[in-house]
């Protein structure tokens, strides 16, 4: 064989690699009830129930902070994220988790958080004004 066609092969199992590789490491959307049936990561979409209690204390243990998420099929769960608590968490309006069940609790590696829009907020209306006239 030639050197070229060696090369070549070489080039197209390096290629197919990569591409295996990535295939395998991407993880896809799905809901709480997904992640119990499978061990494997998912992206869950969803919105914190702002009614329950969220955990962080840094005191005691900077690196653990837990909430709790409803699904986009409305199921809750508890979520616990080995990390400290994301600024303006609360004011969230949807949370993108990734990780995997663990027991009853869904342990999150990444939150993603879509914050409300800061020009949405305090709108201002805007009219023109009309000039008086000053009587001398």
């Amino acid at each position: 064989m030639k050197k070229s066609s060696i090369f070549g092969i070489i080039i197209i199992a390096i290629a197919i690699a990569v591409v295996i590789s990535t295939y395998s490491n991407s993880s896809t959307y799905g809901t709480f009830t997904e992640a119990t049936e499978t061990q494997a990561e998912l992206h869950v979409v969803g919105q914190l129930n702002k009614g329950k209690e969220l955990y962080y204390d840094a005191t005691k243990d900077a690196n653990y902070f837990s909430f709790f998420m409803k699904d986009k099929d409305g199921k809750e769960c508890k979520v616990i994220f080995t990390g400290t608590k994301p600024q303006d968490f609360e004011r969230s309006e949807q949370l993108v988790l990734t990780g995997k069940m663990q027991g009853n609790e869904f342990h999150a590696s990444k939150i993603l958080m879509k914050c409300p829009s800061k020009y949405n907020d305090n709108k201002l209306n805007v009219a023109e004004a009309t000039p008086k006239t000053a009587n001398l």
